[in-house]
């Protein structure tokens, strides 16, 4: 009974872990590139002068992959644990 109990577990777990990962890749492929050197200086400050809506998405953008990247690394680690 235990036995069936911790498979069940370690199966949820991965599973969501599975889901966690999707969403964190979703995360950093929607994420705007942030250029180097003057040309991306430039660009930076026509996009923050012409379109500041798109700033704020990339902010929330970098949350929820911070958020998304501890939830992984915890699971992980809880999955790690258990087997």
């Amino acid at each position: 009974m235990l036995e069936r109990c911790r498979l069940i577990m370690v199966t949820a777990l991965m599973i969501l872990e599975a889901i966690i990962s999707i969403a964190l890749i979703i995360s950093v492929v929607l994420q705007s590139g942030k250029s180097a050197g003057l040309s991306g200086s430039i660009a930076g400050g026509a996009e923050s002068f012409f379109g500041g809506r798109r700033k704020g998405l990339d902010e929330q953008l970098a949350r929820v992959t911070m958020v998304l990247g501890c939830l992984f690394g915890i699971v992980t680690l809880i999955l790690a644990r258990i087997s």
